[in-house]
């Protein structure tokens, strides 16, 4: 059955059988073991019906300010980078659609990413701007970083933020990161922190 990453093993006949509801629940129902959860919020996989916060959350100039990438053109493109979104599958972690608990409002996307030429993990967060200085970004950040040592049994946990990015640079600093190097990234300075397994 169809998830994300998993669409070149079936023709478009079979894919098109199914609705982006159908989807959403086989996504959850293959990773659901993958949800945490903190006191304020809930982390899930990235489901297809998240496409129209995911094209909002990057249409905004100052969320994707220092991170080097580019909006999303339409929905229809934040639904394709969904669907083709296949970390889960490779790894058995990636990054997360991020809820408040309460409400379940969409506030953004934390979580883990595996990068196999560099053979690290790094931990990525962004958040609407509605949801920013409250601590959710760090509450989030401490959550995967405590999941990738306690459950996943990594190593060692990066975090890299441009030089100018103080905010997401303190939130690396509260989960507990520690100050490697600095180096260069799109062009500006930027600084690596790190983390190690201490469980």
């Amino acid at each position: 059955m169809p998830v994300p990453g998993y669409r070149e093993q079936y023709d478009e006949k079979t894919w098109e059988k199914y609705s982006d509801a159908k989807i959403d629940f086989l996504i959850f129902a293959f990773t659901m073991d993958y949800v945490l959860e903190t006191n304020r919020l809930r982390m899930r996989p990235f489901l297809l019906g998240d496409a129209p916060c995911f094209y909002h959350l990057n249409a905004d100039p100052e969320v994707i300010r220092h991170t080097g990438d580019a909006s999303f053109r339409d929905e229809e493109e934040a639904r394709q980078f969904i669907l083709d979104y296949d970390k889960y599958r490779k790894y058995g972690y990636g990054r997360w659609t991020l809820l408040l608990k309460d409400k379940d409002d969409f506030a953004g996307w934390c979580g883990l990413n595996y990068n196999e030429d560099k053979g690290e993990t790094d931990l990525g967060f962004r958040l609407s701007r509605s949801f920013w200085n409250r601590g959710y970004a760090t509450e989030a950040a401490m959550a995967c970083i405590d999941n990738g040592f306690e459950k996943l049994k990594l190593k060692r946990i990066i975090g890299r933020a441009l030089k100018v990015n103080t905010a997401s640079i303190r939130v690396l600093e509260k989960a507990g990161m520690k100050y490697e190097r600095e180096f260069e990234a799109h062009g500006s300075k930027a600084v690596l922190y790190s983390i190690e397994n201490s469980f």
